[in-house]
């Protein structure tokens, strides 16, 4: 199995030692330069109502500067949970998501779950028991959960019917597959299973690594879940709302949908069948925001199947719409 390289992880502050045989699921909490809300979303965290013991790992992939190492070890050496604060210094989403499983993997050995937890979400107090009900009900491998988005006061909620942020189920229980890993779930057996690195970093700033990761343990026998009521609240900026933001969004999910279907094609045919979907999708795009249009009379919300097509033909000749590469913008 392969491992990181030592220059790739620096850990900052652990507690490890004094807890590896009694975690039954470590949280994980990636962040990039968002100090402030680090400590909000390690704070809903640490404030669970739950009888089961877990451990935070937190993962700053801003190394240069480690603002939110810094100040999440402050706030974990206050508390007496186990707790790992490391900086992982490869930059990219998938990356940082690869460093935090593998130290939380290598301190507490004994846990069932990886919980993953984003930091610019906040946990609602019964979170965790309930992914971990539903992930024991269900013996699904990965389990996932809506992100709600708050907006900022005076952002008209009518952009939560933005297929950018609504959920793709509505009803827990079994579901055919995941997409995001911003709020899931995955029992520590599969990750031991597929090995380090778990995510493709070449999805580091496109996106969709975690699509990717479902897609090719789907095809060896993982099942999923989902549980509509283990949400998290996801603060979300006004300029998440603006055109060109949600416009770069959806040419982004266009791009990793292609994206993945090109790493799992295997022969001509494979080849082919891609391209003839990208094709189809972009033909009938034109048709679907119309009803869109019709539906919603939003012109920004019925673009979104144009620009999921054109960013599917955008992928076939290379140009990925990289929305993480300017982490600040996003």
């Amino acid at each position: 199995m392969q491992t990181p390289q030592p220059q790739d992880i620096t850990v900052v502050w652990s507690n490890a030692s004094e807890f590896q045989s009694d975690v039954e699921i470590i949280v994980v909490i990636p962040t990039f330069k968002r100090p402030e809300h680090i400590i909000t979303t390690l704070n809903s965290v640490l404030t669970q109502k739950t009888k089961r013991s877990f451990a935070i790992v937190v993962m700053d992939n801003h190394a240069e500067g480690g603002e939110g190492a810094t100040v999440s070890a402050e706030l974990l050496k206050a508390n007496s949970i186990p707790a790992t604060v490391i900086l992982a210094h490869r930059r990219g989403n998938c990356a940082a998501y690869n460093a935090g499983f593998h130290i939380g993997l290598e301190h507490y050995p004994n846990a069932k779950w990886v919980q993953i937890i984003d930091d610019d979400e906040i946990a609602h107090s019964d979170w965790l028991e309930k992914m971990a009900a539903i992930a024991e009900q269900t013996d699904a491998d990965c389990t996932g959960a809506p992100q709600h988005p708050i907006f900022p006061e005076g952002v008209t909620r009518k952009w939560i019917d933005h297929a950018v942020f609504r959920p793709p189920y509505e009803q827990s229980g079994p579901v055919p597959i995941l997409y995001s890993s911003g709020n899931v779930m995955i029992k520590t057996e599969l990750l031991r299973k597929h090995g380090y690195p778990w995510l493709d970093e070449r999805f580091n700033f496109l996106g969709g690594g975690d699509s990717d990761f479902y897609s090719r343990t789907k095809s060896s026998g993982a099942t999923f879940a989902w549980q509509s009521d283990g949400g998290v609240d996801e603060t979300t900026p006004a300029r998440r709302t603006e055109l060109s933001w949600l416009n770069s969004r959806s040419l982004r999910n266009g791009s990793i949908s292609a994206a993945i279907q090109q790493k799992a094609s295997r022969s001509f045919s494979d080849n082919l069948k891609r391209i003839v979907k990208t094709c189809l999708l972009l033909a009938a795009s034109p048709y679907r925001s119309l009803i869109l249009f019709v539906k919603t009379r939003s012109l920004t919300m019925a673009l979104n199947p144009m620009n999921v097509a054109l960013g599917r033909l955008l992928m076939e000749f290379g140009f990925a719409n990289e929305q993480y590469r300017a982490a600040e913008k996003n």
